[in-house]
């Protein structure tokens, strides 16, 4: 069994505390062993602190710290955040993939105030944040400054329980942390666990034999992307939440699809419907929301949420008999001769073409078109498709101004860590 070390209740709650955490191999990645997170009810050693509850121990006196969490998803992490939120702190994972330079890029865009390595605390100079904050995410930052997106205990607390009641957590429940805890996707998995009590097994980072490890040691629920989901046994566990880029056509039947994005808390429209508490307006095309597990703002940027509380999500899409369609980012939307495509219908379509393993398509400025469908396609073999191939597949099911006008052979599409394709990056590449 793991060792337990007790951490008691508040003598001004009425709310049991958990204790810290015990441990619990489940295979080894790279040198580091997943771990096993019990927290139980304890009954001994009183502690200011209670996970879960939305008001946590009296505020520390004076500055309220971010601590940039610099080190792998793990026990240690999760003792680090228990730590600072009894201190009244707020925490910011930091993405351990990140080359130096922009590694400092993310920090100074941040400025957290203190760097946790998972040894020690090396103060820096940075911005404090405000009483209530918990939780500070760096958005992808692909164009321009990466922005700091705030959640309060309050929008955390809200996120935990809604998306736990809509998959119907329970105590014999066990979640596996395994996407990068920089993005909310990974993030979320860890603050759900905390909050809500529930035993999570920790990796840092994916692997198939992780996947299974944590399974054996009686894992149920992960959070996956749809690239690590095509290569793993869907049904080790009772439920697969999916995040990311679009789902795959043939989805197992444990699988729960989500819409969301940091700005959201993670996912707040699960196989299409609106978790509790989660409102929607659909203004001139664009999806606008309004939740409790809305962040409070942005750390280095003005708030894009209303005075009635509305969230601008800058994705197109439709709301009918309670359910989301989302089309995708205005920004991605290709208008060639005066006509929409959508790059994701494309790509669906493409995707089914025996040849292709993966595909990106994006609109690329064009004098006569006013933007061109492009293809990005990576091969199945070293038989390259023509572009007169890709465009007679594309047609059979589509109207002919979907038919990509140029194709590009690449041997991978670069995607962000929640397996969505940097469309900007490849079409940058035509420019350079």
């Amino acid at each position: 069994r793991p060792a337990l070390h007790h951490c008691g209740a508040s003598t001004d709650v009425a709310h049991a505390a958990p204790t810290a955490t015990g441990t619990k191999a489940a295979g080894n990645v790279r040198g580091r062993e997943p771990t096993t997170h019990f927290f139980q009810p304890s009954s001994v050693d009183p502690c200011p602190f209670v996970i879960g509850q939305v008001s946590h121990a009296p505020y520390a006196e004076g500055v309220n710290e971010l601590v940039c969490l610099d080190l792998p998803c793990g026990e240690a992490m999760i003792q680090r955040i228990q730590r600072a939120w009894d201190a009244g702190d707020a925490v910011f994972p930091l993405d351990q993939r990140f080359p130096a330079a922009e590694r400092q890029r993310v920090l100074e865009a941040i400025q957290p105030t203190l760097i946790f390595d998972g040894t020690s605390d090396v103060r820096r100079d940075g911005l404090p944040v405000q009483q209530g904050d918990a939780v500070v995410i760096a958005t992808s930052g692909t164009t321009g400054t990466p922005k700091g997106v705030i959640h309060t205990h309050d929008s955390v607390h809200a996120s935990a329980l809604a998306t736990s009641k809509y998959l119907k957590v329970n105590e014999s429940d066990k979640w596996f942390a395994c996407l990068p805890p920089a993005h909310i996707g990974g993030f979320s998995v860890l603050l759900r666990s905390i909050v809500t009590k529930t035993p999570v097994i920790t990796a840092p980072q994916f692997s198939i034999d992780a996947y299974n490890d944590a399974a054996d040691n009686g894992a149920t629920l992960v959070s996956l992307v749809a690239t690590a989901l095509a290569r793993v046994n869907a049904n080790r566990y009772r439920t697969i939440v999916l995040g990311g880029s679009r789902p795959p056509e043939n989805l197992p039947i444990n699988c729960v699809t989500t819409y969301g994005m940091t700005e959201t808390g993670s996912g707040v429209f699960y196989n299409r419907q609106p978790l509790d508490g989660v409102e929607v307006d659909i203004r001139d095309g664009v999806i606008h929301l309004r939740a409790p597990m809305l962040m409070r703002g942005y750390r280095n940027s003005p708030t894009p949420i209303d005075a009635d509380g509305w969230f601008r999500t800058g994705d197109l899409g439709s709301f009918e008999n309670g359910l989301i369609t989302v089309f995708g980012r205005e920004g991605d939307l290709i208008i060639t001769g005066g006509e929409n495509v959508w790059p994701e219908t494309v790509e669906d379509r493409l995707r089914q073409h025996p040849l292709i393993a993966d595909v990106c398509v994006a609109g690329v400025n064009d004098n006569e078109w006013g933007q061109a469908v492009t293809a990005w396609v990576v091969s199945r073999d070293s038989q390259l498709l023509s572009l007169e191939d890709v465009r007679s597949f594309v047609k059979e099911t589509l109207p002919s101004h979907c038919a990509p006008k140029a194709v590009v052979h690449v041997k991978e599409i670069p995607r962000t860590a929640l397996g969505k394709p940097r469309r900007s990056d490849l079409v940058a590449t035509l420019s350079d």
